[in-house]
């Protein structure tokens, strides 16, 4: 018998507070020039750190030195920079403009270079960033030489020397113009594949996301470039993690291409107990979909950088739960026991879904998780937010170990990050395209009660080895209610076929969990679709039934 992912639900309600604390405002640049994420976090940082003279900088002292740091009190240093950077709004910030012929290597023979985000408006934590060739560390310093100031009224020659940076980007050699890849806000950052798009953001960490107390969001204070070598299409970047609760190292491995891959290897030392410790967590926005038209009042059909978390667990069971943009905050976790992969992807590829021909959602990204060694037990945890507003990114996702987190431990992970328009890995069964809601029922007969509609459209090529007379069946379990006028159809126009079904409620209003996947001969050919609903109040049920109907 095929093993399904367990999976527990949990609703909060009302949690104002948590929704301030969780939601994440985001610059939606039709250009992907920048991946400025306009979060003040909860931010540290410490005089630019490097190794004592004479000692080399290796992976392995700075995790010693994180170790070390996190023996003693966390100090903040939010807002260390000065009023009139502070004080900028929003259009005098985008006025502050890096100078490209500073860039990191521009005149050595790389594949990579890096330019560097000034301080200001929302980013008012300065950022240390050094280079290391041959095991030395040198700080890069800022300088006022290396920006224009436009119309911002900043005067460049006013500000400290030692001011440093807010965070850094990247191009490759294909491009020096757009980039590959951005570090900025607390410990947020984007990469784009060959479609040169950003959309989704990753975060180095999550602490405490969509508890009953205010999250507390990590910060990278240090960073430290490898010089790359020449002919190498790769270029590491360490980073030094710092905040009240934790402190961490990590290497990232950046290779450039389709997709963009990042290697990533982690170690945290925390500082005190964490309730809910988020690892390789992603960040995204849904606003309206197929499946959730709630703020319907756009006139854009679709507005969602990703339309799904995708799921491979430990016993091999691929599956998809699509997004949705729910009335009050949703948490769900999906129990797991050592991951293969999760992500949040945008399989959503047609530009006439969107019809917005400013910001392109359809070249979003996939991001696509892939753990290295045994992660043990825990879940892939997805936090739902409500939002009005496509400038706010409202869907988290990441993996939450089982074990309790207290100080004294170092917590090691490694995993590969997939950013591009691809699924780097295919499960070979057919995967959903499309889900669409609506009223149930059945067309030109008087409705005598409420049910939904599901239409959920599988593609893949396992469909045509199906036999004359194969059968695909929809495999259909739920929570709750009563599943009625089910089907599963060929769909000729995408090669695919589509399961539908009614599903009628009862009189609560919890949400209901809902699985299906096709199968025919008794195998089953398709992933697993995951869905939740929440079936409105029984007195908001209506029916919409025409006048002539009897």
């Amino acid at each position: 018998m095929r093993r399904s992912l367990s999976f527990q639900t949990l609703e909060h309600q009302g949690l104002q507070a948590l929704l301030k604390s969780s939601i994440r405002q985001v610059s939606r640049l039709a250009l992907m020039v920048s991946a400025l994420v306009s979060v003040t976090a909860c931010a540290v940082t410490q005089p630019t750190v490097n190794p004592e003279k004479g000692e080399a900088f290796s992976y392995a002292w700075l995790k010693g030195h994180a170790r070390s740091l996190s023996e003693k009190p966390f100090v903040s240093h939010e807002g260390d920079v000065p009023s009139v950077l502070s004080d900028l709004d929003w259009d005098e910030y985008q006025q502050l403009h890096f100078k490209r012929d500073q860039s990191l290597w521009q005149k050595d023979d790389t594949a990579y270079r890096a330019t560097f985000f000034h301080l200001g408006q929302g980013f008012i934590t300065p950022v240390h960033i050094n280079v290391v060739e041959d095991g030395k560390s040198t700080p890069v310093d800022y300088s006022s030489k290396m920006f224009d100031y436009g119309d911002s009224h900043v005067n460049g020659k006013s500000l400290p020397e030692d001011l440093g940076f807010a965070g850094f980007r990247m191009q490759y050699g294909t491009d020096w113009e757009r980039d590959i890849v951005a570090f900025l806000g607390a410990s947020y950052f984007r990469a784009v594949g060959a479609e040169m798009q950003y959309g989704l953001s990753a975060r180095g960490l999550a602490i405490d996301t969509a508890t009953n107390k205010p999250e507390e969001f990590p910060v990278f204070t240090n960073f430290w470039f490898e010089k790359p070598k020449p002919n190498s299409d790769e270029v590491t970047i360490y980073a030094l993690l710092d905040s009240d609760s934790v402190t961490g190292a990590y290497r990232f491995d950046i290779k450039a291409g389709e997709p963009l891959k990042m290697r990533v290897d982690v170690a945290l030392y925390p500082r005190k107990e964490i309730e809910r410790l988020g690892v390789a967590p992603l960040t995204s926005m849904y606003m309206i979909g197929e499946n959730d038209r709630r703020t319907n009042y756009d006139w854009r059909p679709e507005i969602h950088d990703s339309d799904g978390l995708e799921m491979l667990t430990g016993n091999g069971e691929w599956i998809w739960r699509p997004l949705g943009n729910p009335e009050q905050l949703r948490f769900n976790a999906y129990m797991d026991n050592n991951p293969k992969g999760f992500g949040l992807m945008q399989r959503d590829r047609n530009f006439d879904h969107y019809l917005d021909d400013g910001v392109f959602y359809e070249k979003r990204p996939h991001l696509w998780i892939e753990p290295i060694g045994d992660w043990g037990k825990g879940s892939v945890q997805l936090v739902e937010i409500p939002t009005l507003d496509e400038t706010f990114d409202n869907i988290v996702a990441y993996w939450n170990p089982a074990q309790d987190i207290i100080p004294g431990q170092e917590l090691l992970y490694s995993y590969n990050m997939y950013w591009g328009s691809e699924a780097p890995v295919k499960s070979g069964k057919a995967t959903v395209q499309s889900t669409y809601t609506g009223i149930g029922g059945v067309v030109g007969k008087k409705r005598d009660y409420y049910s939904k509609r599901f239409a959920i459209d599988f593609e893949g090529d396992i469909f045509q080895m199906l036999g004359q007379k194969a059968e695909v069946k929809p495999v259909i379990e739920t929570s709750r209610g009563r599943v009625e006028i089910t089907s599963a159809r060929p769909q000729h126009h995408i090669g695919g076929y589509r399961a539908m079904f009614d599903l009628v409620p009862d009189d609560s209003v919890k949400p209901i969990n809902i699985k299906v996947h096709l199968e025919t001969n008794g195998q089953p050919i398709s992933e697993t679709w995951v869905y939740q609903w929440n079936p409105p109040a029984p007195d908001k049920r209506e029916l919409h039934n025409a006048g002539h109907l009897k």
